[in-house]
């Protein structure tokens, strides 16, 4: 006998449950988004359930992976060398950053491969659609539709698999006469209907995703779970940044870098030089950083100010990287440097906007600061990288032969590090143990 259905409040833009009516949903702080929700609770009684099934890992057969190229080299490179049979993709990013137009590329590659695909188009008119594919020359035969059940989508999922479906977007999808489309009970019921259609029918799935005001995945965290991978495009330096945020068949934090042109995206060949396109010369405070991405190293241009503040609690500003990080390195510089930051308000940011994790950046961070302090300008063709420790010492980075590589490939031959375990004699890179040798180093004749 099923119990009486429920009736929670959700809020339409993060999925947080609540007991009752709220006007500011305290996860996301949306005003107006939590509104009410019935779900039947689910039938279950310990007679009727069935018997548990289980298996030994040596009973099971061993997955084979099909992977097919997309036909763009940056994007494989993201999802891990291309597309895989019966996978899950969900892309987000901000409204115009160039999702549609990607897609559309890469659904006009399968075509021109002779693989059948499926655009579902829940945003745009189908006349709309053909614009777009005029002006990026998209010459194949694409199947459009605007349907938007869920339901039926996924029944001609099951009947006709095709090899490439794509929804634009599971927002506009819904799967009952229920909740408006774009409610979070839409939105994973619909994701988890598609999902499973995909799979079985051996149907690679990718599905557009919006955004919320703070950047974040719209709708419950649920849809990230489902499916088997995750990506968002991203702005940085006038250029769009594809990268893996999750990947259930490759690596995770890859990034793939492309340039919006009039025939759709394009795939930028040294990311490198583009983002130290602009960075001025002989200018204190700008210092180059080697960091890894997935596993693509980049170079990019971390910049530091540091001013008299007006205020009794000096500001810490920091763009592009980790706010934590920063302070510790701030701690280590004026505490084993003696490095004079008291009253002084500090800005760091990665030029450009994109936005680092690894913390081979810290000893760029750190030289940008105390160049910015002293208004000592680096000598050109320096690039740095190293990881700061508490006591002011640097430790080792990942891969860092691989960084030596390409900062010499962008024209910054001499690398200030940590020693390598591999370092050949005569390498142009200068290892170094601690904060204090970097910056030693930095100023004597190369």
């Amino acid at each position: 006998m099923s119990r009486l259905s429920r009736t929670s409040f959700v809020c339409a833009e993060c999925g947080a449950r609540s007991a009752g009516p709220l006007g500011r949903c305290p996860r996301c702080g949306g005003w107006g988004s939590v509104a009410a929700e019935a779900a039947p609770a689910p039938e279950s009684s310990p007679g009727t359930a069935r018997r548990l099934r289980e298996l030994t890992l040596h009973d099971v057969d061993t997955l084979q992976l099909e992977r097919v190229s997309s036909g763009i080299a940056e994007v494989d490179r993201v999802l891990g060398g291309g597309w895989v049979q019966g996978s899950a993709l969900l892309l987000a990013g901000e409204p115009g950053i160039g999702k549609s137009t990607l897609l559309l590329q890469l659904a006009d590659e399968s075509a021109r491969a002779g693989r059948t695909t499926l655009y579902v188009a829940g945003e745009e008119s189908p006349a709309q659609v053909k614009l777009r594919a005029q002006r990026l020359g998209v010459a194949s035969s694409l199947t459009v539709t605007r349907e938007t059940d869920a339901l039926v989508l996924a029944a001609h999922l099951a009947a006709a698999a095709p090899a490439l479906a794509i929804v634009d977007s599971i927002q506009t999808l819904t799967s009952d006469d229920g909740p408006p489309a774009g409610s979070p009970s839409q939105v994973r019921d619909a994701t988890a209907l598609l999902t499973r259609a995909a799979k079985d029918a051996g149907t690679t799935l990718v599905l557009i995703g919006h955004v919320t005001k703070q950047g974040d995945i719209a709708g419950p965290k649920l849809i990230e779970h489902v499916v088997d991978a995750t990506f968002s495009l991203e702005s940085a330096a006038g250029l769009r940044v594809l990268r893996s945020l999750k990947n259930r068949f490759g690596p995770t934090g890859e990034v793939g870098v492309f340039e919006m042109a009039a025939a759709g995206l394009v795939a930028v060949p040294n990311p490198s030089a583009a983002f130290l396109a602009e960075r001025p010369s002989a200018v204190p405070g700008s210092v180059v950083a080697v960091v890894l991405e997935g596993q693509r190293a980049l170079l990019v241009e971390v910049q530091a100010l540091a001013s008299k503040s007006p205020y009794p609690a000096p500001r810490r500003v920091v763009q592009g990287l980790d706010p934590r990080r920063v302070d510790v390195v701030l701690a280590v510089l004026e505490r084993r440097l003696a490095l004079p930051l008291e009253g002084l308000d500090v800005f760091v940011n990665v030029a450009g906007g994109l936005r680092i994790t690894d913390p081979g950046a810290d000893l760029a961070v750190a030289v940008a600061v105390a160049s910015a302090v002293t208004n000592r300008a680096l000598p050109e063709g320096v690039a740095l990288v190293g990881e700061v420790g508490l006591a002011g010492e640097l430790r080792q980075v990942a891969r860092l032969e691989e960084r030596a590589r390409e900062a010499e490939r962008a024209e910054h031959p001499r690398l200030i590090a940590p020693p390598g375990r591999s370092q050949e004699p005569g390498s142009p890179r200068a290892g170094v143990t601690s904060v204090r040798a970097a910056l030693d180093a930095l100023w004597e004749p190369a």
